[in-house]
Protein backbone atom coordinates (compact mmCIF):
# COMPACT_ATOMS: atom_id res chain seq x y z
CA UNK A 1 0.00 0.00 0.00
CA UNK A 2 1.48 3.35 -1.02
CA UNK A 3 -0.41 5.65 1.33
CA UNK A 4 -1.55 3.27 4.06
CA UNK A 5 -0.12 1.02 6.70
CA UNK A 6 -0.71 -2.70 6.36
CA UNK A 7 -1.12 -5.06 9.29
CA UNK A 8 -0.32 -8.68 8.65
CA UNK A 9 -3.39 -10.84 9.11
CA UNK A 10 -1.31 -13.52 10.81
CA UNK A 11 -0.22 -11.01 13.44
CA UNK A 12 -3.60 -9.52 14.36
CA UNK A 13 -7.04 -10.97 13.79
CA UNK A 14 -9.17 -7.81 13.92
CA UNK A 15 -12.32 -9.86 13.47
CA UNK A 16 -11.86 -11.24 16.96
CA UNK A 17 -11.63 -7.78 18.52
CA UNK A 18 -15.35 -7.24 18.56
CA UNK A 19 -16.88 -4.12 20.00
CA UNK A 20 -19.59 -5.91 21.93
CA UNK A 21 -17.25 -7.49 24.52
CA UNK A 22 -15.68 -4.08 25.06
CA UNK A 23 -19.12 -2.53 25.60
CA UNK A 24 -19.78 -5.19 28.22
CA UNK A 25 -16.65 -4.11 30.08
CA UNK A 26 -14.26 -6.79 28.84
CA UNK A 27 -10.93 -5.18 29.77
CA UNK A 28 -8.89 -7.84 27.98
CA UNK A 29 -10.66 -7.14 24.67
CA UNK A 30 -10.21 -3.38 25.18
CA UNK A 31 -6.53 -3.85 25.89
CA UNK A 32 -6.06 -5.94 22.73
CA UNK A 33 -7.75 -3.34 20.55
CA UNK A 34 -5.79 -0.53 22.17
CA UNK A 35 -2.56 -2.40 21.49
CA UNK A 36 -3.49 -2.75 17.81
CA UNK A 37 -4.38 0.91 17.22
CA UNK A 38 -1.77 2.47 19.51
CA UNK A 39 1.01 2.69 16.86
CA UNK A 40 -1.31 4.63 14.56
CA UNK A 41 -2.70 7.12 17.09
CA UNK A 42 -1.11 10.38 18.15
CA UNK A 43 -2.94 11.62 21.22
CA UNK A 44 -2.23 14.17 23.91
CA UNK A 45 -4.86 14.72 26.55
CA UNK A 46 -5.98 18.14 27.66
CA UNK A 47 -4.39 17.55 31.04
CA UNK A 48 -1.03 16.93 29.43
CA UNK A 49 -1.16 20.02 27.24
CA UNK A 50 -2.78 22.57 29.55
CA UNK A 51 -1.22 21.92 32.95
CA UNK A 52 -1.82 25.48 34.15
CA UNK A 53 -5.61 25.29 33.93
CA UNK A 54 -7.52 25.91 37.18
CA UNK A 55 -9.52 23.02 38.71
CA UNK A 56 -12.80 21.84 37.22
CA UNK A 57 -15.39 20.57 39.73
CA UNK A 58 -18.24 18.47 38.30
CA UNK A 59 -21.48 17.61 40.07
CA UNK A 60 -24.64 15.74 39.06
CA UNK A 61 -27.77 17.18 40.67
CA UNK A 62 -30.79 14.88 40.90
CA UNK A 63 -33.96 16.93 40.60
CA UNK A 64 -37.44 15.51 41.40
CA UNK A 65 -40.13 16.06 38.79
CA UNK A 66 -43.06 18.27 39.63
CA UNK A 67 -46.14 16.38 40.80
CA UNK A 68 -48.14 16.77 37.58
CA UNK A 69 -44.98 16.43 35.51
CA UNK A 70 -44.30 13.03 37.12
CA UNK A 71 -47.82 11.85 36.29
CA UNK A 72 -47.39 12.91 32.67
CA UNK A 73 -44.01 11.19 32.45
CA UNK A 74 -45.40 7.87 33.70
CA UNK A 75 -48.34 8.14 31.33
CA UNK A 76 -46.12 8.66 28.30
CA UNK A 77 -43.68 5.96 29.41
CA UNK A 78 -46.48 3.40 29.60
CA UNK A 79 -47.71 4.41 26.17
CA UNK A 80 -44.39 4.00 24.37
CA UNK A 81 -42.61 1.21 26.27
CA UNK A 82 -44.50 -1.73 24.80
CA UNK A 83 -44.33 -0.45 21.23
CA UNK A 84 -40.57 0.24 21.38
CA UNK A 85 -39.69 -3.12 22.93
CA UNK A 86 -41.91 -4.89 20.40
CA UNK A 87 -40.19 -3.10 17.54
CA UNK A 88 -36.75 -4.03 18.89
CA UNK A 89 -37.82 -7.65 19.26
CA UNK A 90 -39.02 -7.80 15.63
CA UNK A 91 -36.46 -5.60 13.87
CA UNK A 92 -33.43 -5.56 16.15
CA UNK A 93 -31.78 -2.46 17.61
CA UNK A 94 -30.04 -1.33 14.42
CA UNK A 95 -33.27 -1.18 12.43
CA UNK A 96 -35.25 0.35 15.30
CA UNK A 97 -33.01 3.34 15.97
CA UNK A 98 -35.48 5.91 14.66
CA UNK A 99 -38.27 4.59 16.90
CA UNK A 100 -35.94 4.33 19.90
CA UNK A 101 -34.60 7.86 19.52
CA UNK A 102 -38.08 9.30 18.96
CA UNK A 103 -39.34 7.63 22.14
CA UNK A 104 -36.32 8.74 24.14
CA UNK A 105 -36.76 12.29 22.89
CA UNK A 106 -40.35 12.39 24.10
CA UNK A 107 -39.36 11.17 27.56
CA UNK A 108 -36.48 13.63 27.75
CA UNK A 109 -38.75 16.48 26.74
CA UNK A 110 -41.20 15.67 29.53
CA UNK A 111 -38.31 15.45 31.98
CA UNK A 112 -37.07 18.90 30.89
CA UNK A 113 -40.39 20.72 30.74
CA UNK A 114 -43.88 19.45 29.77
CA UNK A 115 -44.34 22.47 27.50
CA UNK A 116 -41.85 20.94 25.07
CA UNK A 117 -44.49 18.31 24.30
CA UNK A 118 -46.90 20.92 22.88
CA UNK A 119 -49.82 19.31 24.68
CA UNK A 120 -52.87 20.89 26.23
CA UNK A 121 -52.64 21.91 29.85
CA UNK A 122 -52.02 24.87 32.11
CA UNK A 123 -48.25 24.47 32.37
CA UNK A 124 -45.87 27.14 33.64
CA UNK A 125 -42.32 27.44 34.99
CA UNK A 126 -43.32 25.87 38.30
CA UNK A 127 -44.53 22.77 36.47
CA UNK A 128 -40.96 21.79 35.66
CA UNK A 129 -38.81 20.56 38.51
CA UNK A 130 -35.62 21.19 36.54
CA UNK A 131 -36.51 24.73 35.52
CA UNK A 132 -37.24 25.56 39.15
CA UNK A 133 -33.87 24.09 40.14
CA UNK A 134 -32.10 26.02 37.39
CA UNK A 135 -33.67 29.27 38.55
CA UNK A 136 -32.31 28.67 42.05
CA UNK A 137 -28.79 27.76 40.85
CA UNK A 138 -28.58 30.76 38.53
CA UNK A 139 -29.72 33.12 41.26
CA UNK A 140 -27.13 31.75 43.67
CA UNK A 141 -24.46 32.17 40.98
CA UNK A 142 -25.51 35.75 40.31
CA UNK A 143 -25.55 36.55 44.03
CA UNK A 144 -22.06 35.06 44.34
CA UNK A 145 -20.65 37.11 41.48
CA UNK A 146 -20.35 34.13 39.15
CA UNK A 147 -21.21 34.11 35.45
CA UNK A 148 -22.87 31.09 33.92
CA UNK A 149 -23.11 29.09 30.70
CA UNK A 150 -26.34 27.10 30.27
CA UNK A 151 -26.37 24.35 27.63
CA UNK A 152 -29.39 22.47 26.29
CA UNK A 153 -29.95 20.30 23.24
CA UNK A 154 -33.49 21.63 22.86
CA UNK A 155 -33.72 25.11 21.35
CA UNK A 156 -37.30 25.41 22.59
CA UNK A 157 -36.03 24.74 26.12
CA UNK A 158 -33.48 27.53 25.77
CA UNK A 159 -36.29 29.86 24.80
CA UNK A 160 -38.25 28.89 27.92
CA UNK A 161 -35.14 29.49 30.03
CA UNK A 162 -34.67 32.84 28.30
CA UNK A 163 -38.20 33.86 29.29
CA UNK A 164 -37.52 32.81 32.87
CA UNK A 165 -34.34 34.90 33.00
CA UNK A 166 -36.19 37.92 31.67
CA UNK A 167 -38.84 37.55 34.38
CA UNK A 168 -36.10 37.25 37.02
CA UNK A 169 -34.26 40.30 35.68
CA UNK A 170 -31.12 38.31 34.85
CA UNK A 171 -29.09 39.68 31.92
CA UNK A 172 -28.08 37.14 29.27
CA UNK A 173 -26.71 36.42 25.83
CA UNK A 174 -28.15 33.77 23.53
CA UNK A 175 -26.74 31.48 20.84
CA UNK A 176 -28.25 28.60 18.90
CA UNK A 177 -27.75 27.07 15.46
CA UNK A 178 -29.76 29.81 13.75
CA UNK A 179 -27.67 32.65 15.19
CA UNK A 180 -25.84 34.35 12.32
CA UNK A 181 -23.65 36.85 14.16
CA UNK A 182 -21.85 34.70 16.71
CA UNK A 183 -18.70 36.74 17.36
CA UNK A 184 -20.42 39.92 18.63
CA UNK A 185 -22.43 37.88 21.13
CA UNK A 186 -19.35 36.04 22.36
CA UNK A 187 -17.36 39.27 22.68
CA UNK A 188 -20.25 40.97 24.46
CA UNK A 189 -20.40 38.22 27.07
CA UNK A 190 -16.64 38.01 27.61
CA UNK A 191 -16.09 41.76 27.78
CA UNK A 192 -19.20 42.94 29.64
CA UNK A 193 -19.37 41.51 33.15
CA UNK A 194 -22.91 42.81 33.57
CA UNK A 195 -24.05 39.95 31.30
CA UNK A 196 -24.63 37.19 33.84
CA UNK A 197 -25.71 34.18 31.74
CA UNK A 198 -25.01 32.82 28.27
CA UNK A 199 -27.61 30.42 26.86
CA UNK A 200 -26.11 28.10 24.25
CA UNK A 201 -27.52 25.16 22.30
CA UNK A 202 -25.27 22.13 22.71
CA UNK A 203 -24.95 21.70 18.95
CA UNK A 204 -23.95 25.33 18.37
CA UNK A 205 -21.63 25.51 21.37
CA UNK A 206 -19.72 22.26 21.11
CA UNK A 207 -16.70 23.76 19.35
CA UNK A 208 -15.19 27.05 18.29
CA UNK A 209 -16.30 29.22 21.22
CA UNK A 210 -14.13 30.91 23.81
CA UNK A 211 -16.32 31.78 26.79
CA UNK A 212 -13.81 32.14 29.61
CA UNK A 213 -15.88 35.00 30.99
CA UNK A 214 -17.93 32.26 32.72
CA UNK A 215 -16.81 30.10 35.63
CA UNK A 216 -20.05 28.12 36.04
CA UNK A 217 -21.41 25.63 33.48
CA UNK A 218 -24.86 24.04 33.64
CA UNK A 219 -25.93 21.17 31.39
CA UNK A 220 -29.72 21.31 31.53
CA UNK A 221 -30.29 17.96 29.80
CA UNK A 222 -27.81 15.06 29.57
CA UNK A 223 -26.96 12.82 26.65
CA UNK A 224 -24.97 9.61 26.61
CA UNK A 225 -22.00 10.80 24.59
CA UNK A 226 -19.79 12.41 27.26
CA UNK A 227 -17.38 13.84 24.69
CA UNK A 228 -20.05 16.28 23.48
CA UNK A 229 -20.66 17.62 26.99
CA UNK A 230 -16.93 17.80 27.64
CA UNK A 231 -16.41 19.91 24.51
CA UNK A 232 -19.18 22.26 25.62
CA UNK A 233 -17.73 22.56 29.13
CA UNK A 234 -14.35 23.38 27.59
CA UNK A 235 -15.80 26.62 26.21
CA UNK A 236 -15.17 27.93 29.75
CA UNK A 237 -12.46 25.57 31.01
CA UNK A 238 -9.67 26.46 28.61
CA UNK A 239 -6.48 28.49 28.29
CA UNK A 240 -7.09 31.96 29.69
CA UNK A 241 -9.44 30.81 32.44
CA UNK A 242 -8.12 31.84 35.87
CA UNK A 243 -10.99 30.72 38.11
CA UNK A 244 -12.17 27.31 39.24
CA UNK A 245 -14.92 26.12 36.91
CA UNK A 246 -17.97 24.48 38.50
CA UNK A 247 -19.95 22.17 36.22
CA UNK A 248 -23.48 21.04 37.07
CA UNK A 249 -25.59 18.44 35.27
CA UNK A 250 -29.30 18.60 36.06
CA UNK A 251 -30.71 15.07 36.08
CA UNK A 252 -34.45 14.47 36.38
CA UNK A 253 -34.79 11.91 39.18
CA UNK A 254 -36.35 8.50 38.43
CA UNK A 255 -36.50 9.15 34.68
CA UNK A 256 -34.68 8.06 31.55
CA UNK A 257 -32.14 10.80 32.32
CA UNK A 258 -30.80 8.83 35.28
CA UNK A 259 -30.44 5.79 33.05
CA UNK A 260 -28.73 7.82 30.34
CA UNK A 261 -26.25 8.98 32.98
CA UNK A 262 -25.34 5.36 33.65
CA UNK A 263 -24.89 4.72 29.93
CA UNK A 264 -22.80 7.86 29.68
CA UNK A 265 -20.44 6.52 32.32
CA UNK A 266 -20.08 3.30 30.35
CA UNK A 267 -19.53 5.27 27.14
CA UNK A 268 -16.83 7.35 28.82
CA UNK A 269 -15.04 4.16 29.85
CA UNK A 270 -15.26 2.88 26.28
CA UNK A 271 -13.81 6.11 24.88
CA UNK A 272 -10.98 5.97 27.40
CA UNK A 273 -10.20 2.35 26.60
CA UNK A 274 -10.21 2.39 22.78
CA UNK A 275 -10.52 6.06 21.74
CA UNK A 276 -13.86 5.37 20.09
CA UNK A 277 -16.20 8.19 19.12
CA UNK A 278 -18.87 6.21 17.28
CA UNK A 279 -22.51 7.23 17.27
CA UNK A 280 -24.34 6.92 20.57
CA UNK A 281 -26.66 4.10 19.56
CA UNK A 282 -23.83 1.75 18.64
CA UNK A 283 -22.97 -0.66 21.40
CA UNK A 284 -26.42 -0.60 23.02
CA UNK A 285 -27.76 -4.01 23.93
CA UNK A 286 -31.35 -5.19 24.22
CA UNK A 287 -30.90 -5.14 27.98
CA UNK A 288 -29.84 -1.47 27.75
CA UNK A 289 -33.02 -0.64 25.82
CA UNK A 290 -35.20 -2.50 28.32
CA UNK A 291 -33.54 -0.61 31.17
CA UNK A 292 -33.95 2.77 29.46
CA UNK A 293 -37.69 2.24 29.15
CA UNK A 294 -38.23 0.55 32.52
Amino acid sequence: MRYGLAVRSDEVDLGRLERRPIDRGDQEAAAKLKAVIHPFVMRRTKGEVEKDLPPKIEQDILVPLGEEQAKLYKQILRAIRASVLSEVEKQGIARSQIQILAALTRLRQVACDPRLMKIEGDWDDEGSGKLSALKEIVQEAVDGGHRTLVFSQFVEMLKLIRSMLEEEGVTYEYLDGSTKERTPRIDHFNNDESVQVFLVSLKAGGTGLNLIGADTVIHYDPWWNPAVEDQATDRAHRIGQVRTVNVYRLIAKETVEEKILELSAKKRALVTNVLSSDAAMKGLTKADIQELFS
